[in-house]
Formats: structure tokens, C-alpha cells, sequence
């Protein structure tokens, strides 16, 4: 196991729509402990596989005593709505109000292939799409009003230049 770099707003890994896994082997297994790995060194609730690189519809989520691995999540329903701050690792230091859904269903497989359904509510229905936005190619950031995204892209931008 080893802690990946995280990547980092405007790394072009982080806009590209991540690749169905295909292999449920020992590479795979691989990826989701360094994933786990990562995700806790940089004390994250969700860590996406392009976070690191990894061209792959892969999210692991952590959070109290759930451990939830997703490998190529589909989300089958959604409802209500949620406003709550929220930030990511691929934006450190930046937080804004985001509205997500407040109960989600998904269906994926695990880690060994098999499939599952999950369905949650409030936090984990957040950090389970914020997850999946990740393997879109979409950052938090781009759930925000036009306005408040060009602000937050220039500021983003500014900090890179330095």
C-alpha cells in the first residue's frame, strides 16, 4: 500500500469521464487499498480514483463506521434536496454551499465484482455524489451559480500561478 499525490484543480485528470473497470483482480484490489490509504493521510470522508490519476469509475467512502467501496456506480434515483457546505480534496482550502440531493439510490459492484444496490440519506447520499461527480469529470465547484464559479476558478487559477 502507499499514499498516491493527490491531484489537484486544474489538473486536466480531474475533467475527463473516467472508464468502466473491466479487470476485478489483484490491480484493482491494489488501487482500492491505496485509495483507503490515501483518503485517510489526507483525513477525506471520499477519495475518486482521477483524484489520483487513475483514469477509473472507482470511489471509496468513509465516514463514522461505513466503509463503502464503488466500482462503476450508476445512480438509479434521487430525490429531495440538501444545502450544505462542502469542500474536496482536489480543492483544498475552499468551501462553498452545495445542494445535492438528500436521498440517493446507487447501483455498483465491490471491489471482487459483485453487484449491490445502497440506498442513503444526508451525508453519505452527499459524499456518494460528490464521489460520483468526480468520475463525470464535474468538481464541486461546478454546481455553483455562474457567478460564484468563475470566482472561485479565477481564485483557483491565481493560487497556481504562484
Amino acid at each position: 500500500m502507499s499514499v498516491r499525490r493527490i491531484r489537484e484543480y486544474p489538473d486536466p485528470v480531474l475533467r475527463g469521464k473516467a472508464r468502466d473497470v473491466e479487470a476485478f483482480d489483484e490491480d484493482l484490489e491494489a488501487l482500492l487499498e491505496d485509495m483507503w490509504e490515501t483518503m485517510e493521510q489526507y483525513e477525506g470522508v471520499g477519495l475518486a480514483a482521477p483524484q489520483i490519476g487513475i483514469d477509473l469509475r472507482v470511489a471509496v467512502i468513509g465516514w463514522q463506521d461505513r466503509r463503502i467501496v464503488l466500482v462503476n456506480p450508476e445512480v438509479i434515483e434521487y430525490d429531495g434536496e440538501n444545502v450544505l457546505e462542502e469542500g474536496c480534496l482536489s480543492v483544498p482550502g475552499f468551501y462553498e454551499k452545495v445542494s445535492r440531493p438528500d436521498r440517493v439510490v446507487v447501483e455498483a459492484r465491490d471491489g471482487m465484482g459483485n453487484h449491490f444496490r445502497i440506498e442513503e440519506a444526508g451525508f453519505l447520499a452527499r459524499a456518494i455524489m460528490h464521489e460520483i461527480d468526480h468520475l463525470e469529470g464535474k468538481l464541486f465547484f461546478d454546481r455553483l451559480s455562474p457567478l460564484k464559479r468563475n470566482f472561485m476558478k479565477r481564485k483557483l487559477l491565481k493560487r497556481v500561478e504562484k
